[in-house]
């Protein structure tokens, strides 16, 4: 009975905001994926790009010489991204840092989509146990959102281009991030990332060898297929099904699917911990379940937690502090 009341609470809290988000149309837009590809017109032409770069081993990784225009103050980091957009409030990342007073450890959190709020008790906790907390905006949320958008539609939808150019510009601004704050000094960087940041935080730490550890809550390996099936992204799914079959936006979506980067993720000096909700509706089970076995193949070192609760309600007692003392003892535990 008190699942069946869990469900209904996650239903609940899945249809606020929901109204906000519509049907929209159907873009290839290979030019942003790919840039200098632009007479892209079919769905074959997109996925043969798509392909290329999943094969490309640089295509995560920055532009050189692209450390500088940081300004810090009050708590508050700002730099430009590297990737430059049509919406001029993207273009500039924001991250709120929680000090810790100590160099030992940062952790750089990646939020999920549509997040309206940073999590400041995450930051509280863990910056009085030794770790600095750095709260990054990813595209096209918080300070970098578009004007008068309801919510972060550039950043996931039914423009294949732009969707692939919004997770590839929040890897790179997370990549530079990290680079920063091992000028300053920081030993060992960390990544936490949820839901749809946990795509972020994984395709970072597979291509990232700064980073030493890294968590995803609620993640799967085929963003693809966790669009197709979840819950909060039925309406892209509406934008989709008329044009597009599954299979066509797998190989599309190639290069944001975790999956394909296992082996990377299995590098001897990584370590990850993955939590998942078996009654989650937005990111499936089975989907975190293939990842898991993926990463297992491929001989990736990790601890899974599972929770018997949903996507939202994770953010509920108990489930949370399980979550959370998961983490603790995950970040704090020394290096094997």
């Amino acid at each position: 009975m008190y699942h069946n009341w869990l469900d209904r609470w996650d239903e609940r809290r899945a249809r606020r905001g929901e109204e906000a988000k519509k049907v929209t149309d159907f873009i290839l837009d290979a030019g942003r994926a790919f840039p200098g590809e632009k007479r892209i017109e079919t769905i074959d032409e997109f996925c043969v790009l798509a392909d290329q770069a999943l094969s490309d081993s640089s295509f995560y990784d920055e532009p050189s010489g692209s450390g500088q225009g940081f300004e810090r103050h009050d708590g508050w980091l700002r730099f430009p991204s590297d990737i430059s957009t049509d919406v001029e409030e993207n273009n500039v990342v924001w991250a709120k840092i929680t000090e810790s007073g100590s160099l030992d450890q940062a952790l750089v959190i990646f939020h999920h989509w549509n997040a309206s709020t940073r999590n400041r008790q995450i930051a509280k906790f863990f910056s009085q146990r030794g770790i600095t907390v750095v709260e990054i905006a990813m595209p096209y949320h918080f300070e970098r959102s578009r004007p008068g958008s309801l919510y972060a539609d550039y950043m996931l939808s039914s423009n294949l281009g732009r969707t692939i150019q919004s997770v590839r510009q929040a890897v790179w601004d997370g990549r530079k991030l990290i680079r920063w704050l091992k000028s300053e000094g920081y030993r060992e960087v960390s990544v936490l990332g949820m839901s749809l940041g946990s795509w972020v935080a994984g395709l970072i730490a597979a291509h990232d060898p700064a980073v030493s550890k890294a968590s995803l809550f609620l993640t799967a390996g085929s963003l693809a297929d966790m669009v197709w099936t979840g819950r909060a992204t039925r309406s892209i799914r509406d934008s989709l099904e008329p044009v597009i079959e599954l299979t066509d936006l797998r190989r599309a979506w190639g290069p944001l699917n975790l999956e394909n980067y296992a082996h990377n993720l299995a590098r001897p000096d990584l370590e990850l911990h993955v939590v998942l909700a078996t009654r989650d509706k937005v990111v499936l089970p089975d989907l975190s379940r293939r990842l898991i076995q993926k990463l297992k193949d491929a001989g990736v070192r990790s601890t899974v937690l599972e929770l018997i609760c949903g996507h939202y309600s994770l953010a509920m007692p108990p489930y949370i502090l399980l979550a959370g003392l998961s983490l603790k003892r995950f970040l704090s535990c020394a290096d094997k």
